[in-house]
Order: structure tokens, then sequence, then C-alpha cells
């Protein structure tokens, strides 16, 4: 087996790459390491609530589309991201909701089975959905986003595919502080 480590300095993320041996079925993994990014960590945390909260959808909603392609019929990812907005336009939070949408969203997953990027965008949508509850889990969305991003292109690509979406979560992110006052 041949491995090719990228490590990204400052960033959240390290990949690593792995090609198999069957070379037509080739597997890549991502892998989250302890590094934070400090320029979305530190708005992270002077961000107010709801404005991260739309970020998360925002990252989410990226993505979401490579599940809703391979599982046109499974709507609880598209649900989860509906019930955050729902929160972030009314304000009415209720717990019970906010849990079963992220649960359910996680749920079809795990019902993807493989790692790919639908099943990443599943993810990303059920950790938006729990920002509603914790602050912490807008910065999930964001790196299943990430996931996703990954895994949806080869090898070849997936440095600068991620590379290009962490600069579009930033420039949203910065974006949203300046001009949304929720």
């Amino acid at each position: 087996m041949m491995f090719r480590k990228f490590t990204f300095i400052k960033s959240w993320i390290t990949l690593i790459l792995k090609a198999e041996r069957n070379l037509d079925m080739k597997r890549y993994d991502f892998v989250l390491a302890g590094n934070r990014d400090p320029r979305i960590m530190g708005l992270v945390g002077k961000t107010d609530h709801k404005i991260l909260a739309v970020w998360a959808a925002d990252c989410a909603e990226r993505v979401l589309p490579w599940f809703d392609q391979k599982y046109p019929e499974d709507h609880r990812p598209r649900n989860a991201i509906k019930t955050l907005r729902e929160w972030i336009a009314t304000g009415k939070f209720r717990m019970a909701v906010i849990r079963k949408a992220s649960l359910d969203s996680h749920a079809a997953a795990r019902d993807v089975g493989d790692d790919n990027a639908a099943r990443s965008a599943a993810r990303a949508a059920g950790q938006a959905v729990a920002k509603a509850h914790v602050a912490s889990h807008a910065v999930g969305a964001a790196i299943y986003a990430l996931q996703a991003v990954f895994r949806n292109v080869g090898p070849a690509e997936a440095e600068a595919a991620v590379a290009a979406e962490k600069e579009w979560q930033h420039r949203d992110l910065l974006e949203l502080d300046k001009t949304h006052n929720l």
C-alpha cells in the first residue's frame, strides 16, 4: 500500500490518502485532527448563536445535494435543515423536535453505510440542527461538510477541493457576521 499524508498547518484536518491494492476500488480516508483553524474558531467564539446556526445550515446545504441525488426519497437530512431554519426564523425551540431531527439525519447517514459524500452530508445536516442546542455543533456541521467534499472527489483533487471549501466557509461566516442582525 502507498500512503500520502497532507498536513495543513493551522487547519482543522489532516488528510490521509490511502490507495488500496485493488486499483479499481481506490479508498481514501478523511481523518479529523485536533488542529482547528484559528480564523474560524475565533469567529465561532464571538459570533451570535443564530448567525452560527445560519452558517451551519449553509455549510450542510452546500453538500446535501449529494445525499439527495443518491437517496431522493429520504428526506431526513433535508428535514433537519428545515427544522433548523424554522428555529432561526421563529426562535421557538423544542428540544424534542431538535433532537429528533438530528438523530433522524444521523440515522439516514448510518443507513447509507459506506463512507461516501452522501453519508457525510447527512451527518453535516444532523450536526447543523443540533447547533440549535449546542454552539459547538456548528463546527461539526462544517467539518462533516468538508468530509463530504473530500469524499466526493478523487484523491488527486481532495486537497484543493477541501481547501476551497474551507475558504468558502470562512468567507461565509465573516459575511454573515457583518450583514445579519438576527
